[in-house]
């Protein structure tokens, strides 16, 4: 096992060096852009990985509590220090918007942007403890090699994170309003609501079809400890897919015209002039 995590310990955070390199020297890239631009990168290779990883290990279960799969519990190994790495690099890329902002970041200042990295991403700072510190100790020592089947549906919750990431790059680079980031949108709001949203519903409804209840009696037939790791593994979940749709609504819902347009020294509504490159109307 300590080899496995010591893998993981060189590949994410080397994976990250090389690419930030890489984007300086060979593309000229500013130190921000190549900072942030990487860590999502690393992000969405990991993502790739672990759904892999997760589709091979669930259709190779046919038996969903006995059945195992080596990848289960090795790539859950090799994963857990991207947890670790994930902190520091969101921490980088919160830094770096810091000092694209026109922060001081003198030594004395690393407080300051620790706290408001800390308002912003707390929420995810403690998901990725949870992972480290709750999910990889139950997923490697102590399921006692049962559940393999429910390991790789977890593991193809990563699909959606690609296009969070794409996104957030799109976002940084000013294309919001491009072809490309309404379509990755889209995509992004219905792998996030079919692998985070919908996968715990379906993993209930998998254990009921193999004891052979119907999904409403599963939360009363399995321990409580169970019901409450999936609670806390799905709150969260929800709170950002709320966010995700909260900002789809924004970006799909037509725009308000709010330019005036001069005509013979007096200033008309948008809508009212005549315009005759229907191209300059944002």
């Amino acid at each position: 096992m300590l080899k496995v995590v010591a893998a993981g310990c060189l590949w994410f955070p080397g994976l990250f060096l090389l690419t930030r390199r890489c984007l300086k020297k060979v593309l000229g890239w500013e130190e921000s852009d190549a900072v942030i631009v990487s860590a999502r990168l690393v992000s969405s290779i990991q993502a790739v990985m672990a759904t892999t990883a997760g589709y091979i290990v669930s259709i190779s279960c046919q038996h969903v509590i006995d059945d195992q799969h080596w990848l289960a519990s090795t790539y859950t190994q090799f994963a857990v220090p991207y947890f670790v790495y994930d902190i520091y690099a969101m921490f980088l890329c919160s830094w770096h918007k810091y000092k694209v902002k026109g922060h001081d970041t003198c030594f004395w200042s690393i407080p300051v942007a620790v706290k408001s990295y800390l308002w912003k991403d707390l929420l995810m700072v403690l998901h990725h403890v949870f992972m480290v510190v709750v999910c990889f100790p139950v997923s490697v020592l102590w399921r006692g090699g049962k559940g393999d089947f429910f390991l790789g549906c977890m593991l193809m919750a990563e699909l959606s994170t690609p296009f969070v990431c794409l996104g957030k790059i799109l976002i940084q680079y000013k294309k919001q309003h491009t072809l490309l980031h309404k379509v990755n949108g889209l995509l992004m709001l219905v792998t996030f609501f079919i692998c985070r949203i919908l996968l715990f519903p379906y993993m209930y409804w998998v254990y009921g079809q193999h004891v052979g209840l119907p999904l409403y009696k599963v939360p009363f037939f399995i321990p409580m400890k169970y019901n409450l790791g999936s609670f806390i593994l799905m709150a969260p979940q929800v709170y950002w897919f709320f966010l995700i749709c909260k900002g789809a609504f924004k970006l799909f819902r037509r725009p308000k015209l709010k330019e005036e347009h001069v005509k013979n020294g007096h200033f008309m509504d948008s809508h009212m002039a005549k315009v005759p490159d229907q191209r300059s109307i944002k």
